[in-house]
């Protein structure tokens, strides 16, 4: 049956709504880039409540560093989700991204929210393991991220054995799944500090496949408006005149030239590196 364009359902217009939103959070141009941040910094005002964490999930799912920092503003990346307590969905959703992306492939921003959940739920390993029990796939999703290189005194290698080394107290011998996840976590912790052992010989080697530059899409600068440039009005132009005379003429600075926008490489830590 044909549409008749004349007729919008609520429906109809929620799906394009949605349609255009997923547009915008595939930060495939400028423009989409610029309306995420913008949206990612709403979300950021209104705060972290029951009814739309969801959405803070999904905006932390955009490979995009300007849109992370405009979500996490100006708090403690390890804190973000903490106001909304831990619940199977939001764990699901933070192993699904430690599992897409590539060792090295993480904002250290993104992983340091990711670890803050991890840290709450897994606070006590058993009590954590009733929220959401772990697979040996999901202790391999985060022990990937380990950068035996940095040592254990990088905040994010400390923060993932922390992690390890509380699912490593799952010794309970009437869950054999839970022994071997115990089991397989503390084989990690010991290959990160080990000198003679690699993390090839406990994790799949497929799984440590770093990934190289990538290039993200950056916003346009934004315009920085120059007050000396702008033509004052007939009352603002007569008390300037009359503070000029009191004070002496006001000196003022040429314009700087805007520069134009260059892509942004990221590194293989995940930090953007300046163009």
């Amino acid at each position: 049956m044909p549409v008749n364009d004349d007729v919008w359902s609520d429906k109809r217009i929620a799906e394009t709504e949605n349609r255009l939103l997923q547009g915008v959070i595939g930060c495939r141009t400028t423009e989409a880039v610029e309306s995420a941040i913008t949206y990612a910094a709403f979300l950021s005002g209104v705060g972290l409540t029951a009814e739309n964490y969801p959405l803070f999930l999904r905006m932390l799912e955009i490979e995009n560093h300007w849109v992370v920092d405009a979500l996490i503003g100006n708090r403690d990346p390890f804190l973000l989700l903490s106001p909304v307590q831990p619940n199977p969905f939001i764990v699901e959703r933070i192993f699904a991204m430690m599992t897409r992306w590539h060792k090295g492939g993480i904002y250290s921003k993104n992983l340091s929210v990711i670890l803050g959940v991890l840290q709450s739920v897994y606070s006590s390993a058993r009590d954590g393991y009733r929220i959401y029990p772990l697979s040996i796939a999901n202790v391999n999703a985060l022990g990937k991220h380990l950068d035996k290189e940095k040592g254990q005194d990088d905040p994010l290698n400390r923060a993932i054995l922390e992690v390890l080394e509380r699912i490593s107290r799952l010794e309970e011998q009437s869950n054999p799944e839970m022994e071997e996840v115990a089991v397989h976590a503390a084989s990690i912790r010991n290959a990160f500090f080990d000198d003679r052992k690699r993390m090839e010989d406990v994790i799949p080697p497929v799984l440590l496949v770093t990934v190289g530059d990538r290039i993200e899409v950056p916003p346009r600068k934004r315009a920085v408006v120059n007050v000396e440039n702008v033509k004052p009005s007939t009352v603002t132009a007569a008390a300037a005149k009359a503070a000029s005379a009191a004070t002496g003429p006001a000196k003022s600075e040429p314009p700087k030239p805007n520069a134009p926008p260059a892509a942004a490489t990221v590194g293989a830590a995940g930090d953007p590196r300046k163009p």
